[in-house]
């Protein structure tokens, strides 16, 4: 069985706020097949810069209830050096949602790329950014 392209994907919020308001768009994706979920974590930076990593079994009852059909099975594949990595970054009074995914909604086409003897040889994420700013150059023409 082919497996999509896997990412990590880190998401930061001011204020240490999560407020589940990205659940149900991350439920979406993953109902309908876009992707799989690998791992998920949070990272907090308090106010006096210390870190604490919070773990999915360290959530309580109702963020761990609007989580549980979505990341399931989740592998730990997020080290705490990882997440250490990304926390240590974050400004004071920040957090960050960590997210490993497979991008389920390739494995047709890696499939059909190795049977076709094809490799990959780029395979690279354009900044929204860049994107944006193409945006605006056709928006001038």
């Amino acid at each position: 069985m082919s497996h999509g392209p896997i990412e990590l994907l880190v998401v930061k919020f001011p204020g240490n706020k999560f407020t589940g308001q990205i659940v149900p768009a991350l439920t979406e994706l993953v109902d309908n097949g876009t992707v799989r979920i690998i791992d998920l974590l949070f990272v907090q930076k308090d106010a006096d810069g210390d870190l604490t990593i919070v773990e999915l079994t360290e959530l309580d009852e109702d963020e761990r209830a609007a989580l549980d059909p979505v990341v399931a099975d989740v592998s730990g594949m997020i080290s705490d050096d990882d997440a250490l990595l990304f926390a240590n970054a974050l400004e004071p009074n920040s957090s960050a949602g960590l997210l490993l995914f497979e991008n389920t909604w390739a494995s047709r086409f890696v499939s059909a790329v190795r049977e076709a003897d094809g490799e990959v040889i780029v395979s690279e994420r354009i900044p929204r950014a860049v994107i944006e700013e193409l945006a605006a150059v056709e928006a001038e023409d």
